[in-house]
């Protein structure tokens, strides 16, 4: 028994002021989407609160089945030359069928989304841990919370005369999952304590006083994969605590404390890096079972909030009285609540530091959270929005350390990604397609329909340059540097020039997803130049051309760039007024289609404003009203993103409320019969539950009220009229800046710009601009007054 372990009272429901930071429910979890997260960007776990049975779902972010694979295609390049004679001669349908038979991958690739037992492999939970409390009676007084401010899920009730209570944190500082248990009475605290795993794991006793759950995934080849360990280990006040069997049993306590670490032998990118992952466990398990509890504690909450409390959101009051099930009903059904929009941004924030941490791995489709063997589309890193989207609150939410791990995941897809632009395109560089995961996939996707994305590597080094906008750090441009080059090497190697206009193309591509209607009726997806893809290059070429220029190297393949940029094809207005996705104005098949990936230029990107280039915005706008309103979750979060950067607050908000709406709630008149909304937890709902909708929401928060795109700070550019009155601080702008903001009546009372680098900063708020020379650590105050040409 680790007797270390205790001592030093938990903090109750009253501990922290705000109870805006605070999601809620009155009765345990009946599944998985609402139950509580908790994590310290390696570990995570997932509270269900059961009375008589409690379940606790737990991960480890590095838990891959599968391995390292060549799925590149031999010969594959040996095709390409017909295949861009097909799409020359606009016979699309047949390129098409030419890439299914010879350009995608070699094997079974993502295994169709389903791919845990074949090489590709997927992200699985690490098993359960399983409570069963003895004599629990009928619970009084039920709650069960997650603290935001404090990274802390909490548990009380009432049964039979006895108070109890749980609180569970997941620690960075520690490496370990801490669950306390007390009870009111002496004695009264009695349950039996069980590691669960539905396959590939043995549940053994070790010592007197813990647990160890072991195993190895599969390896995709029919042999042994990953080895995973994890460990369960206690300290009781009063009765006593033994371990026999694989059963931890706790009998006649009043306090009970529980501690879980958990490894893999996993070697990547990034990462613990334990060759022994059972040692490793045991490792983590020694160290801070010589801690007390309260100690461990106070240094989580005290890492947490160096992160969280960077940015404070106020919007107004909220219905924090509510459980959220009801809270999100009454949102939905019109009750006035901003506040649950200032919870949203911060529940979006807390994710992130819960599921990236430096040095670690990248958030995946489900962050780090999963309870399944089988994870939705294998829980991987989906390179055509979702990754990207995870990390779009990172810069400007003021957590662009978390940023690290995706920057990591660049890096490593560099080695790989030369051999596979080599064999399918005979170019020079570097390319990922539209799918990855922790064993450096490149290669195509296993159908053209969708796999044939050439642009995954593009959009993901977006994220290295935005980065350095906004924190001007020298030192990691001067990294990352090669990364981007190798980016913008391959994109203008594979370039091929198309006959109609002499613009220069991407061959062969997709529009991520979407498919179109060619002139003879056929449904195709492979296409050339799509408008996305152009976007995307003429981003990187102008970014790989002013990191150049900074560094003061590579002055001819600058050249390169340069010339090759002004003869990509352009954004375009179609003849029915709206940007076009394609080079042609195809018909399309589906014309609400979840993604609207040509409209990249306007968000993330921003070659198209309503300033700059009103006709390219106001044919945006005209896509965004044609594909509608009402689409999956994260296609919601991101029409969030393009309404704030069309200067439409309402719209946003309204875009907002949606992606707000409980599953399951009635949506007439919103089009909304199978779309995305929030589950009771608030996570995202795809449906499944996908966590990039949670992170593209929090950003579309924050583009609502500050954004710094083209060199200009824009204040409050789209403030929706149901947030007449707040106030925000420390949010992040390019330029090295962090923005306080308070507004009235719907105008701004108060800006202060901080912690500039040094240099000319402009500041735009309803049209008047400002125009500041900034000193390195200069602090400014402006009010509504500074911008005497502001409209309104």
């Amino acid at each position: 028994m680790v007797q270390a372990l205790l001592g030093g009272a938990a903090q109750g429901f009253g501990a922290t002021a705000d109870a805006g930071l605070k999601l809620w429910f009155d009765k345990p979890a009946v599944n998985f989407t609402q139950s509580l997260p908790i994590g310290n960007g390696r570990l995570g776990a997932m509270i269900f609160g059961g009375v008589e049975e409690e379940k606790i779902v737990l991960n480890e972010i590095s838990l891959w089945s599968g391995s390292k694979q060549d799925a590149d295609r031999e010969g594959a390049s040996k095709v390409l030359g017909e295949i861009r004679r097909l799409l020359l001669e606009g016979k699309n349908a047949d390129a098409e069928k030419l890439v299914n038979a010879n350009f995608i991958c070699q094997g079974a690739g993502s295994g169709r989304g389903r791919g845990k037992d074949v090489p590709y492999g997927a992200y699985q939970t690490l098993g359960s841990l399983g409570l069963k409390f003895a004599g629990a009676g009928e619970a009084r007084g039920y709650r069960r919370e997650l603290d935001l401010s404090r990274a802390v899920a909490r548990i009380e009730y009432e049964a039979g005369g006895v108070r109890y209570t749980r609180e569970a944190f997941a620690s960075a500082p520690d490496q370990a999952i801490l669950i306390r248990l007390t009870a009111s009475k002496k004695g009264a605290l009695s349950f039996e304590a069980r590691l669960e795993r539905g396959e590939r794991a043995t549940v053994d006793s070790v010592g007197n006083f813990g647990l160890l759950m072991k195993g190895q995934l599969n390896d995709g080849r029919g042999g042994g994969g990953m080895k995973f360990a994890s460990r369960l280990t206690g300290a009781v006040k009063g009765g006593s605590l033994t371990s026999d069997g694989g059963v931890l049993k706790v009998e006649g306590a009043e306090e009970a404390v529980l501690l879980i670490t958990a490894a893999t032998d996993y070697q990547g990118f990034a990462g613990r890096q334990s060759k022994d992952a059972e040692a490793a466990a045991r490792t983590d398990e020694a160290a801070a079972g010589r801690k007390r509890y309260a100690t461990m504690l106070t240094a989580h909450v005290s890492d947490y909030k160096s992160y969280f409390d960077r940015v404070t959101l106020d919007l107004g009051p909220g219905n924090s009285s509510l459980p959220a099930p009801a809270r999100l009903k009454a949102a939905w059904e019109g009750a006035a609540d901003p506040g649950l929009a200032a919870l949203y941004f911060q529940y979006g924030r807390y994710l992130l530091i819960s599921s990236s941490r430096p040095g670690g791995l990248p958030a995946n489709l489900q962050g780090l959270w999963a309870e399944e063997l089988q994870t939705p589309w294998n829980g991987d890193y989906h390179l055509d929005i979702n990754i990207q989207m995870n990390y779009w609150p990172a810069e400007a939410g003021n957590l662009s350390a978390l940023h690290g791990p995706m920057f990591a995941l660049i890096e490593s897809l560099v080695e790989p990604g030369t051999k596979t632009a080599q064999a399918y395109y005979a170019a020079r560089g570097w390319v990922a397609h539209v799918i990855t995961n922790v064993w450096g996939y490149t290669s195509p996707g296993e159908s053209a329909s969708w796999g044939a994305t050439t642009s995954g590597s593009a959009w993901l080094c977006q994220h290295l340059w935005d980065h350095w906008l906004f924190t001007r750090d020298r030192r990691f441009l001067e990294k990352f540097y090669p990364v981007l080059k190798g980016c913008a090497r391959f994109y203008a190697d594979m370039l091929i020039e198309e006959p109609k206009n002499k613009w220069l193309v991407t061959a062969p591509a997709n529009s991520p997803e979407n498919s179109f209607r060619t002139a003879g009726g056929q449904r195709a997806n492979v296409c050339m130049g799509p408008t996305v893809d152009m976007q995307l290059l003429r981003y990187v070429f102008d970014a790989c051309i002013e990191a150049s220029k900074m560094l003061g190297t590579d002055s001819d393949f600058r050249d390169e760039l340069e010339m090759k940029m002004v003869r990509l094809a352009p954004s375009r207005v179609g003849p029915d007024g709206r940007l076009m996705e394609w080079l042609e104005p195809y018909e399309e098949p589906e014309p609400h289609h979840r993604h609207v990936s040509h409209l990249w230029g306007l968000y993330p990107g921003s070659e198209i404003t309503p300033e700059e280039t009103p006709e390219l915005a106001e044919a945006a706008k005209k896509s965004l009203e044609r594909r509608g309103d009402a689409s999956t979750g994260w296609s919601l979060a991101h029409k969030i993103n393009l309404w704030a950067r069309l200067g439409d607050g309402d719209r946003a908000h309204k875009l907002l409320r949606m992606l707000l709406a409980p599953v399951g709630a009635n949506r007439t008149g919103f089009n909304m019969t199978n779309g995305g909304g929030s589950y009771d937890n608030l996570f995202d709902a795809h449906p499944p539950f996908q966590i990039d909708g949670n992170f593209g929401g929090a950003a579309g928060i924050a583009e609502m009220l500050l954004q710094s795109h083209n060199g200009v700070v824009r204040l409050l550019p789209a403030l929706p009229a149901a947030w007449p009155a707040g106030k925000v601080t420390g949010l992040c702008a390019r330029g090295g800046l962090t923005v306080d903001l308070a507004w009235s009546g719907g105008r701004l009372t108060d800006a202060t710009l901080r912690n500039s680098p040094g240099g000319a900063v402009k500041v735009s708020y309803r049209g008047g601009v400002k125009e500041l020379e900034m000193k390195k650590g200069d602090r400014v105050r402006l009010d509504a007054g500074a911008f005497p040409l502001a409209k309104g």
